[in-house]
């Protein structure tokens, strides 16, 4: 990522700085799609470490994907982006009516973000070891892990998706994990639950505009 990439997305309201295979980035595109949203796609490539360049710091500190600029402010963290999207922008809600539903829906969700995917990060991975097939070990075990305890709180509540026949963010954090999942080898056959779910969401118009198929290898350029 180059410092005039930074500028890039001055001219549109919303810019959103993503790498293309990443499960937290995957989860904005996907919400901002979904609710028809148009926005500034700016990768940043965290194989070559561009999410600690100097340029990206500025952006934003924490050092992570996906940041997201809304006007002249800049945003970190993806749940809290998934939070000011489905508040913003009211049509197409990926939130249940119900107080209690929504805090449901929200405990799927802090499962996958919170308590799975931050341990198969590139950095905690190289932090356990520098052998590529005990980090995969690694990864492995905690998404296993992961994977089984959502599958528990799943159970009673799901229908076509992980909250009945409603869309909502938990499918949207699901998804990612279950493509990571395969990533590091997950035999996912012991969750037909879940890939039920998937098969469901991967027919979804706004899952497949998202994918990170179409956005690998792409520069900045405008989703509509």
């Amino acid at each position: 990522m180059s410092n005039s990439n930074i500028h890039t997305g001055s001219n549109h309201s919303i810019t959103l700085y993503h790498y293309w295979r990443s499960s937290c980035s995957w989860r904005v595109r996907w919400a901002l799609i979904h609710k028809g949203i148009s926005f500034q796609a700016i990768p940043v490539n965290l194989l070559n470490n561009e999410q600690n360049s100097s340029s990206f710091l500025k952006l934003n500190p924490g050092g992570y994907v996906p940041a997201l600029q809304v006007g002249a402010e800049i945003f970190g963290e993806s749940l809290a982006m998934l939070e000011w999207i489905e508040e913003r922008f009211l049509d197409h809600p990926l939130l249940p009516t119900s107080v209690t539903d929504r805090m449901r829906v929200r405990q799927m969700c802090l499962m996958l973000i919170s308590g799975t995917q931050p341990l198969q990060n590139l950095a905690v991975m190289r932090k356990h070891s520098n052998d590529v097939n005990e980090q995969t070990n690694w990864s492995r075990f905690w998404i296993e892990k992961g994977l089984q305890k959502f599958n528990d709180v799943v159970r009673d509540s799901t229908g076509s998706f992980c909250f009945g026949g409603q869309f909502t963010l938990a499918d949207i954090c699901l998804i990612p994990q279950l493509y990571n999942a395969r990533r590091f080898q997950v035999d996912l056959n012991q969750f037909p639950l879940l890939t039920r779910i998937e098969t469901n969401c991967l027919s979804l118009s706004s899952c497949k505009k998202s994918s990170p198929e179409q956005f690998q290898d792409k520069g900045p350029f405008l989703v509509c």
